[in-house]
């Protein structure tokens, strides 16, 4: 089973490969490396368990190993082993799970002073994950979710001008407060000249309807300099359900860049004016979670080092290939000296979507 991650951006001319140049920079081209945080990622972090037996059934289990888990836990786990300053706005249950998730994200490297602790009902997120390729199944704990009692202080709302990028991932705008939270930081973000990521992360069980969905993320979007999701998440978008067009459409912007995800078909970085396309790396797949986020975490890591696009999706290409590739998700994060043998070592596809 190959990796979803995507590879090098260019545009194939017979034996060729020409890289497609951009004809305006790109919002995500201009960040302000000065400030103190490379990136803020907002969101839910979590507390996984997996079947201690690789290829195990949940159900089957005797025992579990456990790791922080959870998309905005995850990418900023991605980024901080990768070298950058990154810290994490959230919201744990003042319990022992929460207490858990908040230390081990301290041991991986990532600022947790922006994380709230809740008392009383909210509880942290819980996943149970198989470790197989085939027929995996993953069960989430999201009932009463604390992540989604993220509330808007003087101290988050100054935090997002310490930081390079603010990556936000779409669960944080489920439900209040947490939606108007994240909205109201996205909106400072801009203010401050701060690089806004926006990671859709859709599931559409966490939704009451579609049409909230779109009316949201669409609050979000307008607010982004970067858009990142598959055809299904940015079909959210689009009354006849065409995902490829509506993340064309939201290019309108200028300096915004969308990031369309085709899993084994590779990605393609849209803008108004210019289209670039990458492959991918195969690997053989020891489950079929984790890429994205990884793929996140790579991406950013080479753009605060004024990598090009091209080469920023290349390193988030072959960081979700090393991920998908062992166990675990956070844990499972390559560091930089592993990501330089793995692109050394490993050739990318061509996108089969250019022909």
């Amino acid at each position: 089973m190959p990796s979803v991650a995507t590879g090098d951006a260019v545009v194939a001319q017979g034996d060729e490969t020409i890289p497609l140049t951009m004809t305006e920079p790109l919002a995500i081209q201009r960040f302000d490396r000065r400030r103190p945080l490379g990136a803020l990622v907002l969101g839910r972090a979590g507390m996984d368990l997996y079947p201690a037996e690789s290829g195990g059934k949940i159900e089957e289990a005797a025992s579990f190993t456990s790791d922080v888990g959870g998309s905005a836990g995850n990418i900023a786990v991605a980024l901080a082993r990768l070298g950058v300053k990154v810290g994490l706005l959230s919201t744990l249950s003042e319990d022992p799970v929460g207490r858990f998730v908040r230390r081990r994200l301290n041991a991986l490297g990532v600022d947790t002073r922006y994380v709230r602790s809740v008392p009383g009902d909210p509880r942290t997120s819980l996943a149970f994950a198989e470790v197989r390729a085939e027929d995996c199944e993953v069960t989430i704990y999201r009932n009463n979710a604390a992540d989604l009692q993220l509330t808007l202080d003087e101290s988050l709302g100054a935090s997002v001008a310490e930081a390079s990028a603010l990556i936000v991932t779409g669960t944080a705008l489920v439900a209040e407060p947490s939606r108007s939270a994240t909205l109201a930081l996205l909106a400072a973000a801009r203010a401050a000249d701060t690089v806004t990521i926006f990671d859709l992360d859709y599931r559409a069980y966490a939704w009451r309807s579609r049409a909230e969905t779109a009316a949201v993320y669409g609050e979000a979007a307008a607010l982004s300099d970067l858009i990142v999701g598959n055809a299904e998440e940015f079909a959210v978008f689009a009354e006849d359900g065409d995902g490829e067009a509506a993340a064309a459409a939201l290019t309108a912007e200028a300096g915004r860049g969308v990031l369309l995800k085709r899993g084994v078909g590779g990605a393609s970085l849209l803008t108004a004016g210019a289209r670039m396309d990458s492959g991918i790396f195969p690997v053989t797949a020891l489950k079929p979670y984790g890429a994205g986020d990884a793929f996140m975490g790579g991406l950013v890591a080479a753009l605060l080092t004024d990598a090009s696009p091209e080469d920023a999706i290349r390193q988030g290409s072959a960081a979700a290939a090393v991920v998908v590739s062992r166990r675990g998700c956070a844990s499972a994060m390559p560091d930089t000296a592993e990501l330089t043998a793995f692109l050394s070592s490993h050739r990318m596809t061509r996108n089969p979507t250019r022909t």
